[in-house]
């Protein structure tokens, strides 16, 4: 479909989610937006996909806004950039974080501005070793969205986030790992089968204790920890009542491999 911004394939328990937008280098209008967030309902509802991996069409991951699509017309008034964040950006990142399966971000090009952002919201980003991470927002007198203002100073502290979101300038992939920022830096001809790789191997283990881990460490950020502890008491509930638990033990006291079903 020509309209059709966001290509979705489920195979072996991974949940693959392509933006395919290559000619504006994969950059949101308001079409792949809703897509996107389509399909992370969809890989959240379905009980087969224990997985998810996000990646790009052609040579980008994602660079930001298509800034085409917020040009008025003649005559017509300046969008409200608050409204397209309120509509398009947020509801992608609130779904990426309360998505309690693991998502692995193949970054094959560029990430700038909300594509960057869209990146560190994802549990794991490995990246091909040519890509650069840009906070592009202040070349055009914006600030970071897509959570950008919320968790660059969790990954690097506030010093670095603030450089990164002031100057705008490009942040190597190599550079960004040593931060601790993401997770694998490969060459670009093994981007594909590192990150199908790893998000193979998440997609055999326990997909609802990884998914409690998930809830535990969003909850964590905004967290006191009197109230952490509490809030751990009852995943840790949770986890003990789950179908891989018991299996996880059974496997460890017949000293075998487990074989988790994600439930």
């Amino acid at each position: 479909m020509p309209d059709q911004h966001v290509r979705a394939e489920t195979a072996d328990g991974i949940a693959r989610l392509t933006l395919d937008r290559p000619e504006v280098l994969n950059s949101f209008n308001h079409a792949m937006a809703a897509q996107l967030r389509a399909a992370l309902d969809a890989a959240a509802a379905d009980d087969a996909v224990r997985a998810v991996l996000l990646t790009g069409a052609g040579r980008a991951f994602c660079a930001g806004q298509d800034l085409a699509a917020v040009l008025p017309a003649a005559g017509e008034p300046d969008p409200d950039l608050g409204d397209i964040v309120r509509d398009c950006y947020n509801p992608v990142i609130r779904a990426l974080r309360a998505l309690e399966k693991p998502v692995v971000a193949a970054v094959n090009g560029v990430a700038a501005g909300a594509g960057a952002n869209l990146a560190f919201a994802c549990d794991f980003v490995v990246a091909a070793e040519s890509v650069n991470f840009i906070q592009s927002f202040c070349h055009i007198g914006l600030i970071p969205d897509s959570g950008g203002t919320f968790v660059l100073p969790r990954l690097v502290g506030m010093a670095r986030a603030t450089q990164l979101a002031m100057l705008g300038e490009k942040l190597p992939a190599r550079q960004a790992l040593d931060w601790g920022m993401i997770y694998q830096v490969v060459a670009a001809e093994e981007l594909d089968s590192a990150a199908t790789a790893l998000a193979r191997r998440l997609a055999g283990m326990p997909t609802r204790g990884l998914g409690l881990i998930k809830r535990g460490l969003n909850a964590g950020l905004g967290s006191g920890l009197e109230a952490q502890l509490a809030f751990e008491e009852g995943l840790q509930r949770e986890a003990g009542r789950t179908a891989d638990y018991a299996e996880g033990v059974r496997a460890f006291v017949e000293k075998r491999k487990p074989v988790f079903v994600g439930r």
